[in-house]
């Protein structure tokens, strides 16, 4: 048999154990991940792009299926009526460079702190000034204080796209 890309099923929240095993018994191994910036800075930096799957470039008549059946953090080739499926080279490569793509554009920005002044950019606020309150369900939303008349504050979830910190002016700047 060739070698061939194939699908490697992690157990739950392993993947990275697994991939530091497969790399320590010199297998040829892809784990896709993307960065991301939790919330809790002691959480993990990165998570798997395709939770519980990784992908194993070997020769199954050299290796074997069982070495995967029985390898720890692992619960086997991904198998369709007991034939493991092949991953086509050209999909491995398309998931490297979308990963890139990923990975190179990830959010560099520090994150927003309680009580900054941020202006709300898109939605139906948009061009309203607000405050900053918390991370809602990680950072893909945001709770902010929208002002409104004589100082009254309403408490909004929205998207994290929609606001952007207020910027202190710059008096060199010339409008």
């Amino acid at each position: 048999m060739p070698v061939q890309w194939y699908v490697l099923l992690s157990k739950p929240h392993k993947e990275s154990f697994l991939h530091q095993h497969m790399l320590s018994l010199d297998i040829d191994c892809f784990y896709p991940w993307i960065r991301v910036k939790p919330v809790n800075p002691r959480s993990a930096k990165i998570r798997p792009y395709f939770p519980g799957y990784l992908f194993v470039h070997v020769d199954l008549s050299q290796s074997g299926i069982s070495t995967f059946q029985w390898m720890p953090f692992s619960s086997g080739l991904l198998s369709f009526m007991d034939d493991p499926a092949i991953v086509p080279e050209n999909l491995i490569h398309a998931i490297q460079k979308r990963l890139e793509q990923i990975n190179a554009t990830s959010p560099q920005e520090t994150p927003i702190a309680h009580g900054e002044s941020v202006q709300i950019i898109e939605g139906p606020f948009a061009g309203y000034p607000a405050i900053f309150d918390i991370y809602v369900s990680g950072q893909e939303r945001v709770r902010v204080l929208l002002k409104l008349l004589n100082d009254y504050q309403v408490s909004v979830v929205l998207p994290k796209r929609q606001i952007v910190p207020n910027k202190p002016h710059d008096p060199h700047q010339h409008s």
